[in-house]
């Protein structure tokens, strides 16, 4: 894996693109944690690939792609939310044929979705895309602390409208357990 970062830094075309799919799904899921629509998403995560193409011979430590990749991509949603306010029209939505997505998943993103950005970008991070928490402070600029809070209040605030009592027992929020 450091090898292709290597290579990549050192200008190899196929080892940048071979880089790009294997991140592929990783950039989607935390796009598609900050964004409303698919369009946005694909926005993002294009110019975001993009931007790493041409500045990759500045990354320093090929141990830090994917977190430098991933600031990159969060800064890309940042911009088209301020561009475009984070609206969402009613002929933007595609319909979801059934075969493509299981209910859960439509209530998961649901979910999701009715949560403030600034939970929702934490709880991508450190669930879905498996960050520590001292890197998402890193990523977002905030202290640990910071972080720590969101993750709480964004794991409460998904109980709660998912129905579960916090006091009584523990919540397990994508697969892994509360805190």
């Amino acid at each position: 894996m450091r090898t292709r970062i290597k290579k990549a830094v050192r200008g190899d075309a196929d080892a940048f693109a071979e880089l790009m799919i294997q991140y592929k799904v990783d950039m989607y899921k935390v796009a598609r944690g900050i964004l409303n629509n698919q369009e946005d998403v694909a926005d993002a995560i294009s110019n975001t690939i993009l931007k790493c193409y041409e500045n990759i011979g500045k990354l320093q430590q090929p141990k830090y792609f994917k977190t430098w990749m991933t600031r990159i991509l969060i800064n890309e949603c940042n911009l088209i939310i301020r561009k475009y306010g984070n609206q969402c029209l009613l002929e933007v939505f595609p319909e979801i044929p059934w075969k493509d997505a299981s209910m859960e998943t439509v209530e998961f993103e649901e979910l999701m979705q009715a949560l403030d950005e600034k939970y929702r970008v934490v709880l991508v991070l450190y669930y879905s895309q498996g960050y520590k928490i001292s890197e998402i402070a890193g990523m977002l600029d905030l202290p640990e602390s910071t972080v720590k809070t969101r993750l709480a209040r964004g794991r409460d605030m998904l109980a709660k409208e998912y129905g579960a009592d916090t006091k009584k027992s523990n919540v397990v929020c994508f697969g892994k357990e509360a805190m």
